[in-house]
């Protein structure tokens, strides 16, 4: 597998999104967890991204479980601060994405010592004695304390070797442009705004990250499901399509077809095509859907495909495309 440069870490091009492990919209049992994390290892994937919101908990736990029996030195993992895990007063209603839970909920805390307390609970969940990477996860409301608070944290952690590389992981590319002016990070994990669908970082994430060698961990490729499967019921940015959107992706879907390609396979190879792209993080919650990402990326896309999808103006003129195009 392809290899890229994460700051000093060596990572593979294609990283494994651990939400779905954490029962994201469905549950996950052990054994297909415990799977899909075999799958990708032999697969040759060797970047893992985690987060305590992740089936508040349970991601880290399984994720942590596979990797302790690798040699330590062999893999990258990432994981996230700015929400601790809590058991609630009562009893704990059922979320809304995350299925087969424990108790705990996430609670918001950018401070300083809440994000030290944070790296030592994720630590303690996933069994490891480091993480290579930290991110400030969605601070959307919460600035000033992520820039007073949670990033000097993640300095200090970074200075005295504890973590290699730091950043912040969102759905919008507009406030990490902002981190980027005040704060010395190494990477980013931008959800969902760089498909095929939404090319927002174009208009200044991605120039100010090239010029500040900021890395791109890029998820969401599939926008939630569109990408996917763009069908009714389809998910965007984690929530229910509009029909405008569904609409787009349908005609997406059928310049694949009348291409002999796969919708997927253009959404990802769309994506990797960009140089600010250094990791594209896929979530999968069984070993078919591990396979299914790495044949994606494998498969035939012809140049006709990115000829008529330029022509027809579907994306972004400035985006890159595969072959030059």
């Amino acid at each position: 597998m392809k290899r890229s440069r994460l700051g000093s870490l060596d990572v593979t091009s294609i990283g494994l999104g651990s939400a779905p492990l954490g029962g994201l919209f469905a549950p996950v049992s052990d054994a297909d967890a415990e799977a899909t994390l075999a799958r990708a290892w032999s697969a040759g994937i060797r970047f893992y991204d985690t987060a305590p919101l992740y089936g508040f908990g349970l991601a880290e736990r399984r994720l942590g479980a596979f990797l302790r029996q690798q040699k330590r030195d062999s893999y990258a993992i990432s994981t996230k601060v700015g929400r601790l895990l809590r058991a609630p007063d009562g009893a704990a209603t059922e979320d809304e994405h995350y299925k087969g839970t424990s108790r705990e909920r996430p609670v918001f805390d950018f401070s300083y010592d809440g994000v030290m307390r944070s790296v030592e609970e994720s630590l303690g969940r996933l069994g490891l004695d480091r993480v290579d990477v930290l991110l400030v996860h969605d601070p959307d409301d919460h600035y000033h304390e992520a820039i007073t608070g949670a990033f000097r944290a993640l300095q200090r952690l970074r200075s005295d070797g504890t973590v290699k590389a730091i950043g912040a992981g969102m759905n919008q590319s507009e406030m990490l442009v902002r981190f980027a002016e005040a704060v010395p990070v190494d990477c980013f994990l931008l959800a969902g705004r760089y498909t095929l669908l939404d090319q927002g970082a174009l208009d200044a994430l991605f120039p100010i990250c090239a010029a500040k060698n900021i890395g791109i961990l890029l998820g969401g490729i599939y926008n939630s499901g569109i990408l996917a499967n763009p069908a009714a019921g389809a998910k965007f940015n984690y929530e229910d399509a509009d029909a405008a959107l569904i609409a787009r992706a349908l005609e997406l879907d059928q310049l694949c077809r009348k291409h002999g390609t796969e919708l997927k396979a253009a959404a990802l190879q769309f994506c990797m095509a960009h140089p600010a792209v250094t990791v594209a993080v896929l979530g999968a919650r069984n070993a078919g859907e591990v396979a299914d990402n790495i044949a994606m990326s494998e498969r035939a896309v012809p140049p006709a495909f990115w000829q008529e999808l330029r022509a027809k103006k579907l994306v972004d003129e400035r985006a890159p495309l595969p072959g030059g195009v």
